[in-house]
This record gives structure tokens, C-alpha cells and sequence, in this order.
């Protein structure tokens, strides 16, 4: 999986529809997780949709609510669609050190992790139904529990990145088609363990519609 230098006017391209109607039916093929990276010049467009879009030379910002616009400097190349289950993350070339930045797209069903402005990881998501919807704008990382158990759902939510006072979080689950969760953002449990060493209390995490 390749790094695309620059920035992206979108992030869009997973093309999964709301609570995961995907758009296409062929089998799901395995998640994936890329260990090489090559560096593609600013003036490349992403060859699947419009994921990756933007002029070169230009670094633009991703609004965050109440928050610093997140500036990108580059994000992973995902060359095919991706289905539930399916994550990409690539930290090579990334410096160790920078702030980590989560944005999570509920329209596309999309999060992308940011570590200094570079994307690290985009997995496809789970999100709430309309009687339990996954509120949005920019939230900090209020706890962190490598194992948690839901006291009102009576479920157990691992590595869980707490986001509001009133239990919303980000969490483990079977990304599935059809799938819903009660307002939480449901990942693959292996992304989820990746992001959960990538972020720490505090961390910004930006939901939009």
C-alpha cells in the first residue's frame, strides 16, 4: 500500500452506504495491512474514485468543531474498495513522534487515524441507528480501557477510547454487514488494537455527519 504525498480534498471511497449497505456484493476479501510504502508524487490522483484528490504542492486542513483544522501531509494509497472488516494501516516513513488526530466520517463509514498530519490507518465502521445515533463533532479521549464491560448493554467493548461522559466510544466489534451499534464507533478488532496504542487520553477525535 502506497503513501500518497500532499493532501487530500476527500476522504472518501470505501464506498460503503449507511449501516453497512454495501455497494456491491462480491465476497469480502481479507483485511489488510501493508508494510511498504512508496512515495507517489504530489501530482498523483488516487486511481480508485476520489479518496485522494488535491493539487500539488498543497497541504490542505480537515475542519475539526471547537478544535485546530487538521493539516495533512499525506495518507495512504487504497487502490481497491474496501469492505467491513477491512483495514489498512502503515506507519512506515511516519515519524514516532507528532500529535495523533482520529476522524471519523459517518456518511462514507470511513475513520482515518493521523499521527503529526499522516495518516496511519482507514478501516470501514460501524456507526449508531437513528434511535441511538453516534453524535458528531470534535471530542478528547476522556478514558482508555484495553478491556471494558458495558454495564447497560452487558457487553464487552475492547480496547475502548471513551468520547463522552455519557458512554459513547470507540471499540472493538464485528464490523458486519447490516451491523449497527448503540451510538458507539464499532472497528475491526485488530485496527482497534492498533489504534489503541497509537492514541492516548486527551487525543482529538473529530466525528462528522
Amino acid at each position: 500500500m502506497s503513501r500518497l504525498a500532499g493532501g487530500a480534498v476527500a476522504l472518501a471511497a470505501a464506498g460503503v452506504g449507511a449501516l453497512g449497505m454495501a455497494w456491491w456484493s462480491r465476497p469480502a476479501p481479507p483485511r489488510v495491512s501493508a508494510p511498504v510504502v512508496s512515495t507517489v508524487p504530489a501530482t498523483t490522483v488516487g486511481s480508485y474514485g476520489t479518496r485522494v484528490s488535491y493539487p500539488a504542492g498543497r497541504e490542505p486542513s480537515l475542519p475539526a468543531s471547537n478544535a485546530a483544522p487538521l493539516l495533512v501531509h499525506s495518507l495512504l494509497r487504497v487502490d481497491r474498495p474496501m469492505h467491513f472488516g477491512d483495514y489498512v494501516w502503515n506507519e512506515s516513513g511516519v515519524p514516532a513522534e507528532g500529535d495523533t488526530r482520529i476522524r471519523v466520517d459517518l456518511s462514507r463509514q470511513l475513520m482515518s487515524v493521523f499521527r503529526g498530519g499522516h495518516e496511519i490507518g482507514t478501516a470501514v465502521i460501524l456507526y449508531g441507528t437513528d434511535h441511538k445515533p453516534t453524535p458528531t463533532g470534535t471530542f478528547p479521549i476522556l478514558a482508555r480501557a484495553r478491556l471494558h464491560q458495558s454495564t447497560l448493554y452487558d457487553a464487552e467493548m475492547p480496547y475502548m477510547l471513551r468520547l463522552t461522559n455519557d458512554g459513547v466510544a470507540i471499540h472493538a466489534s464485528a464490523v458486519r454487514r447490516g451491523y449497527a451499534t448503540h451510538g458507539c464507533v464499532g472497528i475491526p478488532e485488530d485496527f482497534a488494537r492498533r489504534v489503541f496504542a497509537a492514541s492516548a487520553r486527551g487525543d482529538l477525535v473529530t466525528i462528522t455527519a
